[in-house]
């Protein structure tokens, strides 16, 4: 074997020795600790059996070791990049740490070691699709336009702070007033509308780095065993989902404006004028989602009741954090419930009343409305806590939402529409012909540009975010609706309680089949929500169960 200075020339090393390996050193493996895992070189060898720790070790001989399948895997955990990979989930399709398996896969099947792997000899195919995938990935973030689209909204907001001064010219102090409060309206707006796009550059940015550091890994896969590059597919193939996932959120969004939306009624009323015109923005030229028709894999109920339960669990409502965070409201035990990632109970909160409906209001915070006509707005952090409360009206029925800064609240002949400050903004009860829209509404969820309301008797009706009626979605084979949400892509999932099923349905309200039924367990369900991080179906049952549909 070929030596520098004492040291092993890289040409020459096959395997190499795991401790150098960590400390940035390339180094000839002659030995092997099947009780550590570890390749060793002729130094390490040496040092391991001084150790107390590792003295009784058994060695055996590197080329044994490797016909045994004993292989190494230098790539390091994508979640904690200071572990090496080395478990495989099946149900996840992908490759983790030990800490990974501890923590997040427990309850996983086809968790397997790679060493007990069996891995397809021909990566050839893969690599090539992985090779394509990447090159459109890539055209697709060179082509997006948010930077333009960032310094278009720079000059829009000149050209809005024009029209507002244009209109305030000439008027009295109270139209002064109101300019500043436009104004202040206006950089809120802007200062918002910045922060998302300069966040979406750094994202798409960042994609960028990563696609173009896996497609240079990709060149040397051919060098690697069977084993790293099995590996390495896998990482790239996440990195390549994570980019996909960047780029659809990013591109979803449309291409953000801002306009003056201007109060044509303010001069010949300027006396009882509460605003010189709301700053709003509007997207162009925004992606169209395809809906999906999903299929249920597997599915297992979940315990959702807590030892202090003094009664069975009802969870009326559910919501997910931006984070991936669930939080349950249990109607019957005056809580609301924080799930992990494996959906245990992680901790809760006590409320002064039974919760009628929640929804997420930030990215660490959600609101809760109670039986007696309070909304509670809580912090999630490393606890739940209660921040503030506004007074409503009619506050004792089911269901709630958040849609664009507002509370869509459930009134019993209607929606109460609130400011996150308690205003009542708007009140939706009757269509454009004075027949009311509602009999007994149950949840509501937000999709795009659209609130849905599940109506017991009427199916879901579909409200743009004025309150007028879109298009109902109904079908025969559901009874008493009661559950409804909807996945980024557009696919909107209906529960029926006296049906016992689940029904999905497009975009445009075309009924897309059955999704879940009696066979899949599904008993009596009240709430729904769709998992996105996990690409699962979260339903809670009149029983008190729980059950997660993967999907």
């Amino acid at each position: 074997m070929a030596e520098v200075d004492g040291r092993s020339t890289i040409t020459d090393i096959d395997i190499v020795c795991t401790p150098c390996f960590e400390g940035d050193i390339r180094e000839q493996a002659v030995k092997y600790c099947p009780e550590c895992l570890e390749f060793l070189c002729t130094g390490c060898t040496q040092h391991h059996g001084r150790l107390r720790i590792s003295r009784s070790h058994k060695l055996v001989d590197k080329n044994e070791a490797k016909q045994k399948s004993h292989v190494t895997v230098t790539a390091k955990c994508l979640y904690h990049p200071d572990r090496d990979i080395e478990m495989y989930c099946k149900e996840h399709d992908m490759v983790y740490c030990l800490k990974c398996i501890a923590t997040d896969h427990r309850s996983c099947t086809g968790v397997t070691s790679l060493d007990d792997l069996s891995v397809s000899t021909d990566q050839k195919r893969e690599t090539e699709r992985l090779k394509a995938d990447i090159m459109n990935t890539q055209e697709r973030l060179e082509n997006t336009d948010k930077k333009t689209n960032l310094k278009s909204i720079e000059e829009q907001r000149n050209e809005v702070i024009s029209q507002i001064e244009g209109l305030a010219r000439g008027l009295v102090e109270h139209i002064q007033k109101l300019e500043c409060e436009a104004l202040e309206g206006l950089d809120a707006e802007y200062s918002k509308v910045k922060g998302e796009l300069e966040t979406d550059i750094s994202n798409l940015s960042k994609a960028k780095q990563e696609i173009e550091q896996v497609r240079s890994q990709l060149k040397d896969l051919d060098s690697l065993n069977k084993i790293q590059q099995f590996v390495q597919t896998k990482l790239t193939q996440q990195t390549l989902n994570d980019a996909e996932t960047v780029f659809g959120q990013t591109e979803s969004k449309g291409i953000q404006s801002l306009y003056l939306k201007e109060n044509t009624e303010l001069k010949s009323s300027v006396s009882s004028s509460t605003s010189l015109g709301s700053v709003q923005k509007i997207a162009e030229n925004k992606s169209q989602p395809t809906s999906t028709t999903y299929k249920v894999s597997s599915w297992k109920e979940e315990n959702i009741r807590m030892k202090n339960d003094k009664l069975q669990p009802y969870i009326c409502d559910a919501c997910q954090l931006q984070d991936g965070t669930i939080i349950l409201a249990d109607n019957n035990n005056m809580k609301i419930k924080r799930l992990d990632v494996n959906y245990n109970i992680k901790d809760c909160l006590d409320l002064e009343s039974n919760p009628r409906g929640i929804c997420c209001t930030g990215n660490t915070e959600v609101a809760v409305i109670l039986h007696n006509n309070k909304v509670w707005f809580i912090s999630v952090g490393s606890s739940l806590s209660k921040v503030r409360d506004i007074s409503v009206t009619d506050g004792g029925y089911y269901g709630m939402t958040y849609c664009a800064g507002e509370l869509w609240v459930s009134n019993g002949k209607g929606v109460y529409v609130y400011s996150t400050t308690g205003t009542l903004l708007n009140s939706i009860i009757n269509d454009v012909n004075g027949q009311r829209i509602f009999t007994s509404i149950k949840h509501m969820t937000v999709s795009g540009e659209n609130v849905f309301v599940a109506d017991s008797s009427n199916g879901v009706v579909c409200l743009t975010r004025d309150g007028t009626v879109k298009r109902e979605r109904k079908d025969k084979m559901l009874a008493d609706t009661r559950g409804v949400c909807a996945s980024n892509d557009g696919t909107v999932f209906i529960s029926g309680c006296g049906s016992n099923n689940i029904m999905m349905f497009d975009s445009k309200g075309k009924c897309l089949g059955e999704l879940v039924s009696q066979d899949f367990g599904l008993v009596n369900p009240l709430s729904l929500l769709f998992d996105e991080k996990r690409n699962c179906l979260v339903v809670a049952c009149y029983s008190g169960k729980m059950i997660v549909y993967y999907i």
